[in-house]
């Protein structure tokens, strides 16, 4: 094996029973551990999944190499668990599915990774190859998983010759960093994995820098100074920020070129936390009037890191200004993402921590700082009408329970600036958004592509593993919390002290909105499932041996959070929220006016 120095050497040899296949020899290692060293050669610290006899080979030397794996109580989940790590540790996820049915459960966590462009390495194990490969008919848990995996990974492949492992897991890496971040899937049988293989014969092992891009640089030079032309010219000016701007860790990069040349500034919703949300020139996703006038009087718009989808309008109008009337420079990583939505007049393929970089040091040798947005006092009085339906709603009188908003204001008070935020539900979602400002980042989850139930409690595991140092709270639905609860006794066997909020409706609300809105009340929602029978979702969490209360007045609910902060293990609140106004979001018109430009 190399070491990251390019020097080969071979790891002090022990005596591991390997299961079935008994004691190894001295000298001797199985294709689970060169699996194992693979990893390691990435700078893997954690692997999640579900622990399973076909694992052994794998499982059995992690921890030798330095690998914690966690063992979930679901394989998608287990998914989840690593996205979450993954968007916190600005490193690839890494998770394991049992033969056939496990790794079916795995792909439908794979699906969420695929559409928001997170990197996951997706390891799927096969029942023996004499058997499957290709299945001869009747064979137990045999399954063309290859063939599911293709279209949700940007690399799919079946490992069939132990020799070319090392080379397949390198392909399964390039494909997940490189470009937009995406999941790959390998997939290997159980017999391969037992296999022994003397370490002289051991193919050579390579650091990620000796094999694939990990630095694309500033981009063309020309290009840099084309675009600080423009931007040093530009009389309004609108920098919007993708999540690519979180993956290359170049939130103090953006907000330092928009400072310094007075510009607006945005952020897709996936992005939140790139720009403090308590900026004086930041306009919030929610922000249609506001933002979309800012925008779309630009002269100059600078996108970074993002393609401008659905929630962003599609980069036209009405929540961007014409193409053809304003310039638009783009910086991605990913070549195919340039110009997908919106034609651009400067494109620029770099990394965006070093492109920003550049940029700003292009800027300053042509023009000096500007103090603020031309027109800010206007823009902001559009965002006035914004503000006061949130208002509204906070001052809202509640019937039973407490006001959804006031519950999520009351989270963010409790919580530091730097805490990891993790929305997920549907109206909950909306409230979260509306009224829980992200102040750093990386420190906000959601699944923005898919809206995925049920990622919230795996995502909130997976950031406090990356980031055992800072608060993690979930502010979820009961609908989205009943999707993977059990992991909760994941969180306490791991000894992981997420707070957990449930707003708690006892229906699926935003279905409620839905069909109120086409006209349907009440009567439809019993005939169709949307109420729900209650649950007590903190008597759930002190059975499993978390800390749980039960809020039902908004003036308990900071001494809970305080307590729940304090407990030093997993706590769940159960908050009783108002039914009537959980029906009515504040953000809801806008998230169905941005889903319904169509963007051609």
């Amino acid at each position: 094996m190399e070491s990251t120095s390019g020097v080969r050497y071979r790891p002090p040899r022990r005596a591991v029973d390997c299961g079935a296949r008994g004691i190894l020899s001295m000298g001797e290692i199985t294709v689970g551990e060169l699996l194992v060293r693979c990893l390691r050669a990435e700078g893997i610290e954690l692997i999640s999944g579900i622990i399973d006899g076909a694992h052994i080979p794998i499982v059995a030397h992690t921890a030798a190499y330095g690998i914690r794996y966690v063992n979930a109580r679901h394989e998608e989940a287990a998914v989840h668990i690593a996205e979450g790590y993954a968007r916190i540790a600005r490193r690839p996820g890494v998770v394991i599915g049992n033969p056939g049915c496990g790794t079916g459960n795995m792909l439908a966590g794979v699906v969420s990774a695929h559409a928001e462009g997170h990197p996951i390495v997706a390891i799927g194990t096969l029942r023996p190859r004499i058997k499957t490969d290709p299945n001869r008919g009747g064979a137990w848990q045999a399954a063309d998983t290859e063939s599911m995996a293709r279209p949700i990974t940007k690399y799919a492949a079946t490992v069939r010759q132990w020799e070319r492992l090392p080379e397949m897991m390198r392909a399964a890496f390039r494909a997940a960093m490189t470009g937009r971040p995406g999941p790959a899937y390998i997939a290997v049988p159980d017999d391969l994995l037992a296999e022994r293989i003397d370490e002289s014969r051991l193919p050579p092992i390579y650091e990620a820098s000796r094999y694939r891009v990990t630095d694309l640089g500033a981009g063309d030079p020309a290009r840099i100074e084309r675009a600080a032309e423009l931007l040093a010219g530009a009389q309004k000016l609108f920098v919007h920020a993708g999540k690519g701007v979180l993956w290359a860790d170049a939130a103090a990069e953006l907000v330092a070129l928009g400072d310094y040349l007075g510009a607006s500034l945005g952020a897709s919703l996936g992005a939140r936390g790139v720009i403090p949300e308590n900026h004086p020139h930041y306009f919030h996703p929610f922000d249609i009037a506001g933002a979309g006038r800012a925008r779309g009087e630009a002269d100059v718009v600078l996108v970074v890191g993002g393609r401008l989808g659905e929630y962003d309008g599609w980069g036209g109008p009405p929540m961007w200004g014409e193409p053809a009337r304003q310039t638009t420079i783009q910086i991605d990583v990913d070549p195919l993402s340039i110009g997908l939505n919106r034609p651009v007049d400067v494109p620029i393929v770099a990394d965006a921590k070093a492109a920003l970089t550049a940029l700003l040091a292009a800027v300053r040798a042509r023009v000096g700082s500007r103090a603020a947005p031309k027109d800010l006092a206007l823009y902001r009085a559009e965002s006035a009408e914004t503000m006061k339906q949130g208002i509204g709603y906070l001052g809202a009188e509640c019937r039973t329970g407490v006001n959804p908003g006031r519950m999520v204001m009351a989270i963010r008070q409790c919580f530091p600036p730097e805490s990891i935020t993790v929305l997920d539900g549907g109206n909950t979602t909306l409230t979260g958004v509306a009224f829980h400002p992200i102040l750093s980042s990386p420190s906000f989850l959601y699944s923005v592509k898919m809206g995925y139930l049920g990622t919230g409690l795996p995502f909130a595991i997976g950031a406090r593993l990356a980031d055992p140092k800072r608060p993690v709270c979930l502010i979820t639905g009961d609908g989205a919390f009943g999707f993977h609860v059990m992991e909760l006794e994941t969180a306490v066997r791991e000894e992981l002290p997420i707070v957990v909020v449930v707003a708690v409706d006892d229906a699926w609300g935003m279905e409620k909105t839905a069909y109120r809105a086409q006209g349907l009340g009440p009567a439809d929602w019993a005939q169709r499932g949307i109420e729900l029978a209650p649950v007590s979702y903190d008597g759930i969490a002190r059975e499993i041996g978390c800390h749980g209360e039960r809020v039902e007045r908004i003036e308990d609910l900071t001494p809970a959070l305080e307590r729940a902060l304090a407990a030093g293990k997993p706590a769940v609140l159960h908050v009783q929220v108002d039914r009537e106004l959980n029906t009515t979001p504040p953000g809801w018109e806008q998230f169905r006016k941005a889903r319904s430009v169509q963007g051609y």
